[in-house]
């Protein structure tokens, strides 16, 4: 019988969510009274025994993450990465963190909202699949526009001709993915290109065999101010 890997969770937290239109980087803002990325962790840490915490910050936020964390009494134990140019050489940065024969799962900081459900069923699944991906299917009918400058310079959108794409077969990426860590840290060996958008996507360049598991629609990213409210609600609902 072979040794259970150990589990591993790279949370990412280096962007400075500027779409929020807030001074405070995103993973920081308020969530049901606390920091959005102390209730993410807290969720992982929580389901799974044992688990060993990456947590990927701006480099200039680390200090004001420490000491958040100490005036808080938040001791969940972290290694702490600094995030990169990029999503992907922040992720590169973390797995260096990172032992090989480990399980590890890539997850976004601002996604608090997932169950311990998945994530056991992401971890259990990873035992013996390479790559773990949740995905939900697309519910939405879906258009295929381009952006256009007018000659007045408005910005338009145009629809492009031919077929639109099958909202059937269409399915949306989730967090957390989760990995071999002697593959994935592999896998990000390779130049960065603009179409890695996910980790899965740079595993499928390096032949890591994917499976997809369905994911949670509320496991949603807080991206914007509105998804707060809704975050706030669920929580109200699933505390």
């Amino acid at each position: 019988m072979s040794q259970e890997r150990e589990k591993y969770l790279v949370v990412m937290a280096g962007g400075h969510g500027t779409r929020m239109g807030s001074d405070l980087p995103k993973q920081f803002l308020s969530l049901n009274g606390r920091p959005i990325l102390s209730l993410t962790i807290e969720r992982f840490f929580r389901s799974v025994p044992g688990l060993k915490v990456v947590t990927v910050l701006p480099g200039d936020w680390f200090d004001y993450w420490k000491e958040w964390c100490l005036e808080n009494n938040f001791h969940i134990p972290q290694i702490f990465a600094s995030g990169g140019m990029t999503r992907f050489h922040s992720v590169k940065n973390a797995l260096a963190k990172v032992p090989g024969g480990a399980l590890v799962a890539i997850h976004d900081g601002v996604r608090p909202l997932i169950s311990p459900e998945l994530i056991n069923t992401l971890f259990s699944r990873a035992e013996t699949c390479p790559g773990v991906i949740p995905v939900t299917p697309v519910t939405d009918t879906l258009k295929v526009l381009r952006k256009e400058k007018t000659s007045t310079g408005e910005t338009v959108l145009r629809e492009v001709e031919g077929e639109g794409p099958d909202r059937s077969v269409v399915y949306g990426a989730q967090t957390p993915q989760v990995f071999w860590s002697e593959l994935i840290k592999e896998a990000y060996g390779v130049p960065y290109e603009t179409s890695f958008t996910d980790d899965a996507s740079v595993a499928r360049i390096n032949g890591i065999p994917l499976t997809f598991v369905e994911g949670e629609r509320y496991n949603l990213k807080i991206t914007r101010r509105e998804d707060l409210a809704v975050a706030e609600a669920v929580l109200g609902l699933n505390p």
